[in-house]
């Protein structure tokens, strides 16, 4: 656990609402660990990651902060890979977290973090994996509506290559 931090920030864009079509292209990659419990810890149960996995017959447990449970300070007793959408502010302590459990992931960021030396040093250590797709995901905030960002997944332990690309134009913007 980090202690002293929380996942709560100031970022005015940190709670984002990922739309169903940005959560399903993740679904062919997380089906070897179907039998797996999935762990989506800035979820609840209304986000499209846990009803998505649910519907797909992924076993979810899922936590919020606005539920008490500080990804920074909580963990469940018991899972086995995290897939989600983390807050973009403190991206960095985030993946020092997601690295220390030395556990498979898949999260959504923002492709922008691939500018930064310092965590390509630790993507470059830690055998970094990429889902990256051909047009931005739309977001919906309760602050500034549907907003736009070039994401992609960042992996570890999770795809079958270090480096893939996908097409968003067939899917329908939802905001």
């Amino acid at each position: 656990m980090t202690k002293g931090i929380t996942h709560t920030t100031n970022g005015k864009n940190d709670e984002c609402y990922t739309p169903r079509y940005a959560v399903e292209p993740i679904l062919e990659f997380a089906a070897p660990f179907r039998g797996l419990k999935i762990w989506c810890p800035w979820s609840t149960a209304e986000s499209e990651f846990v009803k998505v996995l649910c519907e797909n017959g992924f076993d979810v447990v899922y936590s919020h902060i606005d539920y008490g449970e500080d990804f920074f300070q909580y963990e469940p007793e018991e899972w086995d890979l995290i897939i989600d959408n983390p807050p973009f502010t403190g991206k960095h302590l985030i993946f020092k977290r997601l690295f220390n459990f030395n556990k498979p992931f898949a999260i959504i960021m923002d492709v922008r973090l691939l500018n930064d030396p310092a965590p390509m040093r630790t993507f470059k250590e830690s055998g970094l994996e990429l889902l990256l797709f051909d047009d931005r995901m739309q977001f919906m905030n309760q602050t500034n509506g549907a907003i736009n960002f070039a994401c992609g997944y960042f992996c570890k332990d999770f795809l079958p290559e270090k480096f893939i690309i996908r097409d968003f134009k067939s899917q329908p913007k939802l905001f």
